[in-house]
């Protein structure tokens, strides 16, 4: 069994910075595509940044040169990197990746529990 599991999340001044992890763990035979979506509430989902097995970023508008996605394939971890945080930041994070289990020949898309990120004075 597959599962992502976040880290990372809190309480943050607007300027802030924070740093969420995502580990993936299990019977995992190889993970192409990891990231991080969120949802605000009262707001539809939104994908903020994903990054390849062969280090393609695709990084929404909105936080461009403030988040910085990272991963680190040794450990099953991606990582996001999160500074000068606004109000609308806030949010649940969600880890998102596309991962082959050991029992299939398929990748499929999975979802973390997700972490609460709250910019606030």
């Amino acid at each position: 069994q597959v599962q992502l599991v976040e880290s990372g999340g809190g309480l943050v001044q607007p300027g802030g910075s924070l740093r969420l992890s995502c580990v993936a763990s299990g019977s995992i035979r190889s993970i192409a595509r990891m990231g991080w979506d969120r949802q605000a509430p009262g707001k539809q989902r939104e994908l903020v940044a994903t990054l390849t097995s062969d280090n393609i970023t695709n990084t929404v508008d909105s936080v461009k040169g403030r988040f910085t996605i990272s991963r680190d394939n040794a450990k099953n971890t991606v990582y996001l990197q999160m500074s000068s945080l606004k109000p609308e930041d806030t949010a649940v994070y969600y880890c998102i990746a596309d991962i082959k289990a050991s029992s299939s020949i398929y990748y499929r898309t999975y979802w973390g529990q997700g972490t609460q990120v709250t910019v606030s004075s």
